[in-house]
């Protein structure tokens, strides 16, 4: 076995399970099956434990068994999670969350580990307070292969309760789990009738290992549990173990059925189950006779065994089919893949497409039919492929949403207020590149919003509005992006008190006259804040540049709605992909550029005047922006101007252009660090010639030219 691939996939599965833990805690108030919640919340923990285990990572084990025991007292209805043991629970998956990150780090652990002590204290605290009294431990006697270990009451008869044959994995042992402890935990569902232990498996003793389980047990068990109830007993180690139960009123043919299905042909367990007064000697005689005569050419399917037990309904049978005819299909279709590799997959598209590019274009300069023709369907395979390799990059946002639910439960609790989260649109998806650069700026946006936005309760009271206070988070598709939406219904962003501190730092004038959207712009500035009070978490205007300028390095774009008294809504426009997107080549004098196509409306030819900044559309007036003044690029003038209609956010404008070169697939470079400061371009891209072009940043680009339309405050600013 590799040891550091399967390190590395412990890591990234313990990370996926936490981020479940902490999900499942966070949701358990609201759950309508809140007994299912727990116990994922169970299986998470039991899974971080035995992979752990199995790892060698025994501090993780130590640590996580302490809060497994507590979830098992959960399950069983000793300990309620309220809202202080909720705060517990998240602080130990953040401790686990600790210990995972110095591991993939290479840190060796922490010694000693106060913090991981302290919450064991508290752990161990619940747990103490929720156990009776000891249960008293069942002890084989000594020198029998075969003993009557208890026998409460009865009389052997089959009719009045379960039947478990139970055995242990070997390696039950080293996982940390305790067989006995699920004998204990048995009882509390119900009364132990009888138990016979199972010594079958012992190896000479030479060649006992004192680590291994070789032990099983046939349990008679009284109790008005249901089976599942009864299972769930095991669910921890239900991967550890075999266990097989018969429920009261079993038919003798069941119990037949279990001597044959154990891998000795059960040469020893009818013996067992008379011991255990599960059958009486003469039934099993009787049925084992019977069964001698008959034949059965087919083996009988699995979901018929416990129809015959009157256990299910046949309905139950075959949906239950079907849902694991499901699951394995579903299964069959996953894989998990190294990130790096999808990185370098999709390298390789872009190699293909530049060298692809190249060919076409000297097929074209060749004129030859045949070659045209061949690198016509290549083109379109390889526009196939990218399709293909982009798409195994998109995830869903809404892992990313669901982050945020502990960010408001810790923050709203900091603060002393009620606030809920409601997530829409998490089906939406997204690079992954722009999903993992995205979640910063959309942390300080929530948390904006819960600090700034929502007011505390009395004020909303005050104001007609629920004491309880919301923060939105949504996500949607349009024209080729991404749309997400942070949004709160508090008391909304004031708008004469930022004009006013905006005049008072001199970035604007008192007598410019600005709309809503410029103002609430306006908070982007750097350092810039009307907080009356400064906080832990924000009021020094820090973080909002931050936050517009991480955004637009991802080529989006960021823009504010604000209502009073109704609260502000910040969108954030992102591109779907940051790797390839489909162009559109356009030439002024000789330079290239790029536009990205899912923002191109149509193309026409020009009717402006020389010198005009408008052109007529269809009898509507198209605001231009001549790229040639923009980027001041000195070349004569074309005999006659294209023009390409954009549409961004709503906002339409046209761009003047020389020359209208056709589509293009565009693999993104992006600028180095030494055009950072070049204004309306977002990359550029290697072109079939070998030349290069430079990809428009579309929504800079309006910017900018906006910016240079309204003098008077470009000047202040």
């Amino acid at each position: 076995m590799d040891f550091e691939a399967a390190l590395q996939t412990f890591i990234a599965e313990c990370r996926e399970l936490l981020a479940d833990m902490e999900t499942a805690l966070l949701g358990l108030a609201k759950s309508a099956d809140r007994g299912e919640a727990v116990n994922a919340i169970f299986r998470a923990a039991h899974t971080i434990k035995g992979s752990a285990g199995l790892m060698g990572l025994d501090h993780v084990v130590a640590f996580t068994h302490v809060v497994e025991s507590l979830l098992d007292e959960v399950r069983d209805g000793r300990i309620v999670i309220d809202e202080a043991l909720t705060v517990l629970m998240l602080a130990t998956c953040d401790h686990l969350q600790r210990l995972v990150d110095d591991i993939g780090a290479g840190r060796p652990p922490v010694e000693p580990d106060t913090a991981g002590a302290a919450l064991v204290t508290r752990l161990e605290r619940y747990i103490e307070a929720a156990r009776p009294t000891a249960v008293a431990v069942i002890e084989p006697p000594a020198g029998a292969t075969l003993q009557r270990v208890a026998r409460d009451e009865g009389d052997g008869n089959a009719q009045g309760h379960w039947h478990l044959s139970l055995r242990f994995n070997p390696g039950v042992l080293c996982l940390g789990l305790d067989p006995l402890s699920f004998l204990r935990k048995l009882k509390r569902r119900g009364r132990i009738v009888a138990i016979v232990t199972i010594t079958d498996g012992l190896p000479a003793a030479d060649a006992m290992l004192p680590e291994a389980c070789y032990l099983g047990f046939e349990i008679a068990f009284a109790s008005d549990a249901d089976k599942a109830s009864i299972e769930n007993v095991f669910e921890s180690v239900r991967d550890k173990c075999t266990l097989r139960l018969l429920p009261p009123r079993s038919r003798v043919e069941a119990y037949v059925q279990l001597i044959q299905s154990m891998p000795d042909g059960g040469a020893r367990l009818g013996e067992m189950l008379v011991a255990c007064g599960s059958v009486s000697q003469r039934e099993l005689a009787e049925a084992l006779a019977a069964q001698e005569g008959a034949s059965s050419p087919q083996p009988p399917k699995l979901g018929s065994i416990p129809v015959a037990q009157q256990a299910v309904a046949p309905e139950v049978e075959e949906a239950a089919l079907l849902e694991q005819k499901t699951t394995r299909q579903g299964e069959s279709r996953s894989l998990r893949i190294d990130a790096d590799k999808l990185d370098h997959l999709i390298n390789l598209v872009g190699e293909l497409i530049i060298a692809g590019a190249g060919a076409d274009l000297l097929a074209h300069q060749l004129r030859h039919g045949e070659l045209l023709e061949a690198t016509s369907r290549v083109s379109a395979l390889v526009q196939d492929v990218r399709d293909c390799a982009l798409q195994l990059r998109m995830v869903k946002i809404g892992a990313t949403f669901t982050r945020f639910e502990r960010v408001v439960h810790d923050v709203s609790r900091e603060l002393g207020k009620d606030i809920e989260l409601r997530i829409s649109g998490e089906e939406a998806e997204l690079d992954k590149t722009v999903v993992e650069k995205i979640a910063d700026p959309l942390m300080h946006l929530v948390r904006n919003a819960i600090d700034h936005g929502i007011e505390p309760a009395e004020a909303r009271v005050a104001r007609g509005k629920p004491a309880r206070g919301v923060v939105s988070l949504n996500a949607f598709h349009e024209s080729g992006s991404i749309v997400i939406e942070v949004g709160d219904d508090g008391g909304g962003l004031n708008r004469e008190r930022i004009l006013a501190k905006a005049m008072e730092r001199g970035l604007v004038d008192a007598k410019q006259r600005l709309s809503d959207s410029e103002v609430f712009e306006l908070i982007f500035e750097p350092g810039f804040s009307t907080a009356e009070q400064i906080t832990s978490l924000s009021g020094r205007g820090v973080g909002m540049d931050v936050v517009k300028r991480n955004i637009t390095s991802l080529r989006g774009s960021v823009c504010v709605r604000s209502e009073p008294g109704r609260g502000t809504t910040v969108s954030v426009r992102l591109p779907l992909t940051l790797a390839i997107i489909d162009g559109f080549l356009v030439g002024v004098g000789p330079s290239v550029f790029v536009v990205p196509l899912d923002v191109i409306d149509e193309c026409i030819e020009s009717s402006a005047q020389a010198g005009h900044a408008y052109c007529d559309l269809r009898g509507q007036m198209l605001p231009l922006i001549r790229l040639r003044d923009h980027f001041e690029i000195d070349a004569p003038l074309p005999r006659r101007e294209s023009v390409v209609v954009i549409d961004h956010a709503g906002q339409r404008v046209g761009l003047a252009v020389d020359a209208l070169l056709g589509e293009f697939q565009t693999v993104i470079n992006p600028l180095s660090r030494v055009f950072n400061q070049v204004k309306s371009i977002s990359g550029s891209t290697i072109l079939g010639s070998g030349g290069a072009a430079l990809i428009l940043d579309v929504p800079a680009l309006i910017a900018d030219h906006t910016a240079l339309r309204a003098p008077s405050r470009n000047k202040t600013v």
